[in-house]
């Protein structure tokens, strides 16, 4: 299997919290502009080719739950993946059985605009690929029931040149990402900043049974004190140093 490096790039609390109206305080926006500035500036510091995402916090920020606009009786797609083009910069959800309602196939997150793909399993429907081909959004199938974690990252690399890519929530995709293995390098940047909610989510969660909770180690790379008193940490996923020395 091949696949991107990929780090977890998120903004919390000092609680860990990942929203909530903490984001609206100063510190919490001043800390939201250094989180954009590590991930998007111009030069970003990772120089990624994209960013993931799940269904929901999808929702949340770009198609708003909107229902996708579906023909029942669209005529039977080609099998398999679908590449609609190839650009510099890619927003990638993760959306195993086809709910997302886009209306475009660019969405544009601040001043940074990128071009869509849908990683579907085999629950996606044949109405609903139908519809992302009449978007132009490129979609990936990555396993019958269940996301193979994987096949979608190496399908990302091949398929579209993608060679560093950052995961972006929730806190149950980043945990699952991190329990598969399949995450590098967690950057944090923590807002002074909190509002006590025990209702909203964490960095990571095991919600879902997607993943479980056993315990992961991380090791400190560096922190730095940002705006606004807001805190950078960098951390490599220490089981995955340690596959790799056994390598």
């Amino acid at each position: 299997m091949e696949r991107p490096y990929i780090f977890c790039h998120m903004l919390t609390s000092i609680d860990g919290k990942i929203m909530g109206k903490y984001m609206d305080t100063p510190e919490g926006e001043t800390a939201g502009e250094v989180f954009y500035r590590i991930a998007f500036g111009k030069p970003p510091h990772y120089r990624h080719q994209g960013w993931l995402s799940g269904r929901v916090t999808t929702d949340d920020n770009f198609t708003l739950y909107r229902k996708p606009k579906l023909d029942e009786n669209a005529p039977e797609v080609e099998p398999g993946d679908y590449v609609a083009r190839k650009t510099s910069m890619y927003y990638v959800s993760v959306d195993p059985s086809g709910k997302l309602g886009w209306e475009s196939e660019e969405l544009t997150y601040i001043d940074t605009k990128a071009h869509v793909i849908e990683v579907l399993t085999g629950k996606a429907g044949n109405s609903y690929k139908a519809f992302l081909r009449k978007l132009g959004i490129s979609y990936i199938i990555a396993g019958d029931d269940i996301l193979d974690y994987g096949l979608a990252l190496d399908k990302l690399k091949n398929l579209f040149g993608i060679e560093t890519l950052m995961l972006g929530g929730g806190g149950v995709l980043n945990w699952s990402f991190i329990q598969a293995g399949m995450c590098d390098e967690v950057s944090v940047v923590i807002a002074p900043a909190a509002d006590g909610s025990s209702d909203t989510p964490a960095l990571f969660e095991t919600r879902g049974g997607l993943a479980t909770d056993t315990p992961i180690r991380f090791s400190l790379q560096s922190a730095e004190v940002m705006d606004g008193g807001s805190l950078w940490l960098r951390y490599l996923v220490k089981n995955i140093e340690e596959r790799r020395d056994r390598t």
